[in-house]
């Protein structure tokens, strides 16, 4: 308490510390909000760190990269704000705080003072999110048909007279040009006052406040063609004969085309969020729970651990457990990729989300609620979706100020056309203006990025690889070099039979028999992998008798009235016996990583057994995909270096380091690093946790420990290599489709904000309508997101279809 009380103390603009052990609360007296932080990291530094809190807000109104920025600014803002992040797409802020010094109403409060509306989203807030913007879709379609409506014989009685002459004479032999300007007046009016009311409710108030974003720039860009307009129109001897015109048609369509764009954009972004949707689909409502030895159907919120819970044929599993009774079938596709339904039976785990097959199963719950594999799952797409990436830094920076560079622009360009423009001076000006204003509304900027992350992530979740952070999906297309574990990553992770030569004369199943008989009697790891096999195989089962170990060398026991020995060649010395063309077979077999036993038989030689951790079926693919894709495979192991090299052989890795210790996995990621290039580190057990954390991108195989997953940046929910491919495959599929959505969105408005302007009409006499930049400033907003939904396309990389299956007894790898 006492180092904390001095800590605390001698911070700068710090006084007044209380530090109370009873209630583990710190109280101080700060003289400015940013001290908050600084004592949060001084607590971190002296190895007590201040308890944080992280919470999520539904934000409203965000409609630009500028209302990103300025939500981002007032939260971080609130004194005890540790980090923000605000993401357009998904119209929601998360924000990591200090505990106590902060609460979310506050958060909201603050974000509100912005003119950005906000609510604390709910846990399920992924389908809110979906059914909101699907709402809100179908409001702006209303919203648009009427707008355009209206605004269509302002159109074509406007446009069709400039380019129908005839359409401009009958208007005037009829109703006259200035009933023809106030039957306009009448429609824009009420286009502007109706559906385009939103733009003036929100810009103009943002403008005063000097913090103008794209709702700003419609206002004024509208409004200065309709104020113009209405002089024009009632009040004409105020303006020269020769610029007296209307532009009630080009402030009506410019809403009617936003208006558009943000129904197009709503609607993809609902679709952007369609992998969180399914995941939620999978989650069980209610489940059949033994309640006072009845069966009893209850609401899945309702369960505890511990609980009997009962699943019929062709029912979805409510949460995690372990069977009790039963047998069955289980689809774990959703979670392994894999399309074989893993058998189950009692003492088996099962996953929640999961479907059972033909038989029933009684299981005991053991992780409910926010604690079951779907449930972590929907939370780390939903973290990772809303993540905010590097690159993204540099695109809030520039936008935070785009909007007012642009009416900077806009007002510039009108001034130059007042100068030095020709006839009609007033007009171009404003026309010029105007499209400036409009054309140039970062939109598309600020979508670029988190629409990309939203449908990339989803789709990596639904081909189970979870991006547990953010960042690590841009860094992971950074990475040259990728270091496997050997043990449960490259292999099975426990050995197996691969091999067992005959010596002449004698049958493979005796032979097995006798030896598993034999091998039952020992605890060694490599006697269950050759009673495993034998029982695989069907051989006869047999008792032993007489067991006896020979330490060093093997065991013996007496089968069916002789003796059988296992050992190493040693054993067989030991006892006289000749190993004869065997021999070869051994030294053959230990050559390519396999322990090689022999066995004997009533005095004689009777075979040669090879035990090997095998390498998964997909490795050596995985490692090839690997390579495709430009990558250096290397493996870390504590294994011997010819065990670890007759896997880098048979697997096709580039690089071996071997015999290192857990610590020694951290030293060697360091000397991949030579060079300056980034190491991806793949693990699944506990002795990885260090390794995963220390690497660039740690990725952690899901079937391994809670602690190497929770050390990891990346997450495979298959056992094997095949999702480090695909990890790898939608980190650059994703970081390219930003790349593409940024170039346009920025080369875009740098290409076309001087074309606005009138760049082009010395020479070309070229000026873009008002209409036209409208137009395709949605159109810019609508490419990005299309753009980005291509990700939803992305094919797996690797799937169950592309990994080799071993035959029966194929020789695969050896024992770690």
């Amino acid at each position: 308490m006492g180092r904390v009380d001095r800590g605390l103390a001698a911070l700068e603009g710090v006084h007044d510390v209380s530090v109370n052990l009873a209630s583990e609360t710190a109280r101080m007296t700060v003289d400015d909000p940013a001290r908050v932080g600084a004592a949060v990291e001084a607590l971190d530094d002296l190895g007590y760190p201040a308890r944080r809190a992280t919470v999520t807000l539904n934000v409203e109104s965000m409609s630009c990269a500028s209302c990103v920025g300025r939500v981002d600014k007032a939260l971080e803002a609130v004194p005890g704000v540790l980090e923000v992040n605000v993401n357009l797409a998904s119209e929601t802020a998360s924000v990591t705080y200090a505990e106590g010094t902060v609460t979310p109403s506050d958060l909201t409060a603050a974000s509100a003072g912005a003119g950005y509306p906000a609510t604390v989203a709910e846990a399920s807030g992924g389908e809110d999110r979906g059914a909101r913007k699907e709402e809100e879709a179908r409001g702006l379609l209303r919203q648009t048909a009427l707008a355009a409506a209206l605004a269509l014989p302002v159109f074509l009685v406007e446009m069709g007279g400039h380019v129908l002459p005839a359409v401009h004479h009958w208007i005037d032999a009829t109703i006259g040009q200035q009933t023809s300007w106030v039957l306009q007046f009448v429609l824009t009016t009420l286009v502007l006052a109706g559906p385009g009311r939103m733009f003036y409710r929100k810009g103009i108030p943002a403008l005063l406040k000097g913090a103008p974003d794209m709702n700003s720039l419609v206002a004024v860009g509208t409004g200065a063609a309709y104020v113009y307009s209405v002089v024009a129109t009632f009040l004409p001897a105020l303006l020269p004969e020769a610029v007296r015109a209307v532009y009630f048609e080009a402030a009506a369509v410019i809403v009617v085309l936003i208006l558009l764009g943000r129904f197009l954009e709503a609607r993809a972004k609902g679709r952007t969020g369609a992998a969180i949707r399914k995941l939620l689909g999978l989650q069980v409502r209610t489940a059949r729970v033994m309640r006072g030895g009845e069966s009893v159907e209850v609401s899945v919120d309702d369960l505890s651990a511990g609980d009997m819970v009962l699943v019929r044929p062709g029912e979805r599993i409510a949460v995690d457990g372990e069977v009790t009774e039963g047998s069955s079938h289980v689809d774990e596709s959703m979670l392994t990729g894999e399309p074989v339904p893993a058998e189950k039976g009692p003492g088996d785990a099962i996953t929640g989300g999961t479907v059972n097959g033909a038989g029933s199963l009684t299981f005991r719950a053991t992780r409910v609620g926010a604690d079951t594999t779907l449930s972590q799952i929907i939370r780390m797409v939903e973290e990772a979706q809303g993540a905010k990436l590097p690159i993204q830094g540099l695109v809030d920076r520039i936008t935070l100020w785009f909007v007012p560079a642009v009416m900077s622009a806009a007002l510039l360009t009108v001034l130059v056309w007042l100068v030095f423009g020709p006839s009609p001076v007033v007009t171009l000006a404003l026309v010029a203006g105007v499209s400036v204003l409009i054309i140039a509304c970062p939109c598309a900027m600020g979508l670029a990025t988190p629409t990309s992350i939203m449908v990339g992530t989803g789709r990596a979740a639904e081909m189970g690889v979870l991006f547990r952070k953010g960042d690590a999906l841009q860094q992971l297309a950074s990475v040259g070099v990728v270091a496997l574990d050997k043990t449960g990553t490259v292999t099975e992770g426990r050995p197996e039979m691969t091999d067992l030569v005959l010596a002449e004369g004698v049958e493979r199943a005796d032979v097995l028999s006798k030896i598993a008989a034999v091998e039952a009697r020992s605890e060694h790891p490599i006697a269950e992998a050759v009673v495993r096999a034998a029982r695989a195989e069907g051989a006869p089962r047999a008792e032993a008798t007489d067991f006896a170990s020979v330490t060093g060398h093997g065991v013996r026991a007496t089968v069916d009235g002789v003796e059988v020995l296992v050992g190493a060649d040693r054993l067989m010395a030991r006892e006289g016996i000749e190993t004869g063309a065997l021999a070869a077979r051994e030294t053959e077999l230990a050559s390519r990583g396999r322990t090689a036993l022999f066995a004997a038989i009533d005095g004689r030689i009777a075979a040669v057994i090879g035990v090997a951790d095998p390498v998964k079926p997909a490795s050596r693919e995985a490692i090839a995909a690997l390579h495709d894709k430009g990558l250096t495979v290397a493996m870390i192991t504590g294994d011997k270096r010819e065990t670890a090299e007759a896997i880098a052989r048979e697997t096709g890795i580039d690089h071996v380091i071997a015999g290192v210790l857990p610590d020694g996995k951290v030293a060697a990621l360091d000397e991949l690093r030579e060079g300056h290039r980034q190491v991806a580190f793949v693990g699944d057990g506990i002795n990885d946790a260090p390794a995963l954390a220390h690497a660039d991108v740690g990725i952690a195989i899901g079937t391994g420990t809670d602690v190497a997953i929770e050390s990891a940046d990346v997450v495979l929910m298959s056992g094997d290599l095949r999702g480090v491919v695909n990890a790898f495959e939608v980190s650059t599929r994703t970081m390219r489709n930003i790349r593409e959505n940024l170039f346009w969105a920025f080369g875009y408005n740098t290409a076309l904000i001087p074309v606005a302007a009138g760049v082009l009409y010395p020479a070309f006499g070229l000026l873009l309508s008002p209409m036209l930049a409208a137009g395709a400033m949605a159109l810019s907003s609508v490419f990005v997101l299309t753009n980005a939904l291509r990700l939803r396309r992305i094919v797996p990389a690797m799937d169950e279809r592309t990994a080799t299956r071993p035959a029966a007894h194929a020789a695969q790898a050896p024992a770690e």
